[in-house]
């Protein structure tokens, strides 16, 4: 298959994960009706204060984050490549009277679809995984931030998409390849039991891949930290630990789970 079917396959799935995840307790929508953010204490740490600033947030799925960013004061945009998950955006935008734009676009299309510069752009938890090639991402990265702009990052530890359900022996590599990794889902992460069955295709990443794709587009990194938990209960071989952190049992100081990393494009650039 052609990475433009592996594409068309997980759009396809996307777009019926949209309809599943919009019901489920996972992203738990009237809550968020309510006034709840979607945003986790990292990121909301780290980011800082984003009132009045222009954020573009690349992979947004219907744009929970996005729109929480908006709550907290910042321009948002939001990009996904499933026109299911951005028409489910517009209309919670709409329905909240939240000021916000979404743009239907992968992530490489991009620059055919907005032109123009970004103080913060976003990305979170569960979508590296999604994109063959880093260097295309890292590069619509650098071109979609102002000179200065910060680039921030907070995602699933690479290390721990190796785990075996058990959470101790290597499943996958951690090394990347050009050949995706076959998945054949039932339900979806947020709703297991959910009827539907599809199959995926995603990449592995090293940091070391994410840090160099970053780099080599000109961005400064600034740092990356490591976390030996995940905010989300995500995996069968973690178990929360304290509210809003997951670990694997037996080894809850010593496995990564989570990592961010923010950089910053030149003053000059």
């Amino acid at each position: 298959m052609s990475e433009e079917g592996f594409r068309e396959a997980n759009r396809s799935l996307w777009d019926a994960w949209t309809e599943i995840n919009s019901r489920s307790d996972f992203y738990d929508l009237d809550a968020f009706r309510a006034g709840a953010t979607s945003l986790r204490p990292i990121e909301l740490e780290e980011l800082g204060d984003v009132r009045g600033k222009t954020l573009l947030h690349l992979q947004c799925h219907f744009g929970l984050d996005t729109l929480s960013w908006a709550r907290l004061g910042a321009r948002v945009t939001g990009v996904d490549f499933s026109p299911r998950a951005i028409r489910l955006a517009e209309s919670l935008a709409e329905e909240l009277d939240l000021r916000a734009h979404f743009v239907c676009s992968a992530v490489e299309d991009l620059p055919e679809k907005l032109d123009e510069p970004f103080d913060v752009v976003f990305t979170s938890y569960g979508v590296i995984e999604w994109l063959p090639d880093l260097g295309a991402w890292a590069d619509v990265v650098a071109r979609c931030l102002r000179p200065g702009g910060t680039f921030y990052m907070v995602e699933f530890h690479p290390a721990a998409l190796t785990f075996s359900d058990d959470g101790v022996a290597f499943h996958h590599s951690y090394f990347s390849s050009s050949e995706p990794i076959r998945t054949v889902e039932s339900g979806s992460y947020a709703d297991p039991e959910a009827d539907l069955t599809g199959t995926s295709y995603a990449w592995a990443h090293s940091l070391g891949d994410i840090v160099t794709a970053l780099a080599a587009a000109g961005l400064r990194i600034e740092y990356l930290h490591e976390f030996p938990y995940s905010p989300y209960d995500c995996y069968p071989f973690t178990e929360e630990v304290e509210a809003g952190k997951s670990a694997i049992p037996g080894l809850e100081e010593k496995a990564p789970l989570t990592f961010s990393i923010r950089a910053s494009a030149s003053p000059g650039s």
